[in-house]
């Protein structure tokens, strides 16, 4: 019972184990090479295999040996079918044996493979296999292979086409050969985003506006990236005209913006650089910082104070009035919005109103620490060293002291 157990348990992790490393792509049939080839006695031959599709990632090709009147017993498309993709075959020599050819002749040869026709017509010419990606010099009736961009120099090289070449070793008699190649593709490099192109990309995306404002623009630049990448090839991203790849690249750059969490960072530096420069009495520079975030619709009910104080230090009262109540609808239970709307009020000739909201709240606190009162009183320091004066200053000091 326990062997049973151990032998479920090892299957389960088997298939787990392929399926979590499955690679996304596909075995590419109607570009497959299938090739009967009649090589004559002593004799070289050279095949070039179909033209491989862009984002082939590996091949998978099988070498086959047959005797007069023999018949392949199944195509190696036919048999790849059941291998969801070349991790499958890599499984250790199971999946090498799988993919063998059921039969062979007596006959045997030997084959290289080169990754140019040059290197190809070379080896045709006088045997050597020096420049040849890959050597079978044993003489074989049968022969299957992985060749992946990863591990093999056939496909680290190649230029779209593998060169296959024969020597027969049968010194009486033609050898009858099938060569079979199938290319895996890659889904998402068929769509031509090589890592020189993704790179580009990213390229152009670091030198954005936005991009520059972001001590980190990793996350926003790839977030742009994969967006192009799912909508556009390679190919039709290139041959759109400029100011359609500038839109495409805005359109994007504005959804990536919210989605990375860039545009926190972006505001939550322009809300920094607004307090430093009201800090140093340039209230203008600063309501210039606040209204980029108000603009683009991103503002806090801090947001709006900040730009009311600002707009009292600069005695524009009416602009004053006019942003703290628009904090108000966000946030009605700020105090320091409506001390400075209180403020504005009075500044602007209207004691009445201002007289309501400096009563109304004079027992509360305007934060865990600072009362009511406290803070009127420092408002009103910092609006007369700023030259601001007002003869209700001190009949609003008498009114909530009572």
């Amino acid at each position: 019972m326990q062997k049973k157990n151990f032998i479920v348990l090892f299957l389960f992790l088997f298939t787990a184990n392929i399926v979590s490393s499955q690679k996304d792509g596909y075995w590419d049939k109607a570009r497959a090479t299938t090739e009967e080839i009649s090589v004559s006695a002593r004799d070289r031959i050279i095949i070039k295999t179909q033209d491989f599709p862009e984002g082939t990632t590996e091949v998978v090709y099988r070498i086959t040996l047959l005797d007069k009147n023999q018949q392949i017993a199944g195509s190696l498309v036919s048999v790849l079918k059941s291998i969801p993709d070349p991790t499958g075959i890599s499984q250790g020599s199971a999946g090498a044996v799988f993919i063998l050819s059921k039969i062979s002749g007596d006959d045997k040869c030997k084959y290289a493979i080169f990754s140019s026709s040059d290197l190809a017509l070379k080896y045709k010419e006088n045997g050597k296999t020096d420049d040849a990606c890959l050597v079978q010099d044993t003489p074989v009736s049968k022969d299957a292979k992985r060749l992946s961009t990863e591990k093999s120099a056939c496909m680290k090289s190649n230029s779209g086409n593998l060169w296959f070449g024969f020597e027969s070793k049968n010194w009486i008699m033609n050898q009858k050969i099938i060569l079979e190649v199938v290319p895996w593709v890659d889904s998402k490099l068929s769509r031509g985003w090589t890592l020189e192109n993704r790179k580009a990309i990213i390229d152009q995306c670091k030198t954005s506006n936005i991009a520059q404002k972001l001590t980190n623009s990793d996350d926003f630049c790839v977030c742009i990236l994969d967006k192009i990448q799912s909508k556009y090839k390679f190919k039709e991203f290139q041959k759109l005209l400029a100011i359609e790849r500038s839109k495409a690249f805005k359109d994007f750059g504005n959804s990536c913006f919210n989605e990375t969490g860039a545009s926190n960072v972006v505001y939550n530096g322009l809300r920094k650089q607004a307090s430093d420069l009201a800090k140093q009495g340039l209230y203008g520079a600063a309501i210039a910082k606040l209204n980029a975030i108000i603009n683009n619709n991103k503002a806090t009910a801090l947001d709006y104070n900040a730009i009311g104080n600002s707009y009292i230090l600069t005695k524009q009262y009416g602009k004053a009035i006019k942003f703290l109540k628009e904090g108000e609808k966000l946030d009605d239970s700020e105090l320091l919005i409506k001390l400075n709307l209180a403020h504005a009020y009075l500044l602007n000739d209207n004691y009445s109103s201002a007289k309501a909201i400096y009563k109304e709240y004079q027992s509360q606190n305007v934060t865990d620490s600072l009362s009511w009162t406290q803070k009127i009183k420092l408002d009103f320091e910092t609006f007369k060293k700023a030259g601001i004066k007002n003869d209700n200053f001190e009949r609003v000091l008498k009114l909530i002291e009572k």
